[in-house]
């Protein structure tokens, strides 16, 4: 099943797309915080509220599937073997270990950072001229819990979808910790939709993105250093997760950073990041505009 968030007659509407993917059965909710409520209902073993009208996925204005998510993202950082060696020389450099197998390193972003497919990215020229790309597979908490076991945190997944972790690199490394660098208002496109576990195999699927056309990367979710039960469970582990948490799970080799020379995201870029059986989620890039007074 996958569930999409999109503005039908100037409101929010929350939908599942039929299985030949043409059209958006809607379903009979409030659609302001998207796919929450049906992620809530099902954790408490409720059913899908009934559908009614039918729209075209064709011409549809996407929102996040979670537009506004209740609280900060959970997020993974170098948790991909060929990122982490990427990023020695750079966010790493001064680190004491390099070591990347002891503990998932974690940070979050704020909830303002979230924003759909196709929408835009604003740049924030006057604070950042370091923005970088992070194509990521997400994970999307169904039943939630604290302290959950990895062999039973599965069973806590009520789907993935997609992000892109966008980062001003020049704010993360002035800073001794990530938030900043990643919370800047757009800095997280989600989407297109969430698909439940019954139709991806989010332990190996492929991940890619491109930049204007350029394959920049390309890895397989096997190649986790910490896979999705071991992030769940050690984002659990004291913290009481609820459903519709959002947990990233990390970018593969190939962001901007480490390109010789590095390769920073401006006016007019179009990234486009896709994961099979998942779908593509793509943004365009655009300078931040002066206030008007």
């Amino acid at each position: 099943m996958k569930i999409a968030t999109i503005i039908h007659e100037g409101r929010p509407r929350v939908g599942r797309i039929t299985a030949d993917g043409a059209r958006i059965e809607l379903f009979e909710v409030d659609g302001t915080l998207g796919a929450l409520p049906l992620v809530e209902a099902a954790a408490a073993g409720g059913a899908l509220p009934p559908s009614g009208a039918t729209v075209d996925v064709a011409g549809a204005q996407w929102l996040a599937p979670l537009p506004r998510p209740r609280r900060n993202l959970w997020c993974v950082g170098r948790n991909y073997h060929a990122h982490a060696k990427e990023l020695r020389e750079t966010v790493f450099k001064d680190n004491q270990s390099n070591k990347v197998d002891g503990w998932p390193i974690v940070f979050t972003k704020v909830p303002e950072t979230v924003i759909g497919h196709q929408a835009d990215v604003v740049l924030p020229n006057a604070v950042s001229t370091q923005i970088d790309y992070e194509a990521e597979l997400t994970i999307v908490i169904g039943r939630g819990g604290r302290n959950i076991s990895r062999e039973r945190a599965l069973e806590h997944v009520y789907g993935y979808t997609i992000i892109n972790d966008v980062t001003a690199r020049d704010v993360q490394m002035r800073h001794a910790q990530w938030d900043l660098g990643k919370s800047f208002d757009g800095f997280c496109p989600m989407g297109p939709w969430i698909v439940t576990p019954d139709e991806l195999d989010a332990g190996d699927t492929r991940v890619r993105c491109w930049v204007n056309g350029e394959l920049r990367q390309d890895a397989r979710t096997t190649d986790l250093i910490f896979d999705i039960p071991t992030l769940i469970e050690t984002c659990s582990r004291g913290i009481t997760l609820y459903p519709g948490d959002v947990i990233a799970t990390g970018t593969s080799a190939g962001v901007g950073m480490g390109m010789n020379p590095p390769s920073w995201l401006k006016h007019g870029d179009v990234v486009r990041i896709e994961i099979d059986g998942l779908g593509v989620l793509e943004n365009r890039f655009v300078d931040e505009q002066p206030e008007q007074r």
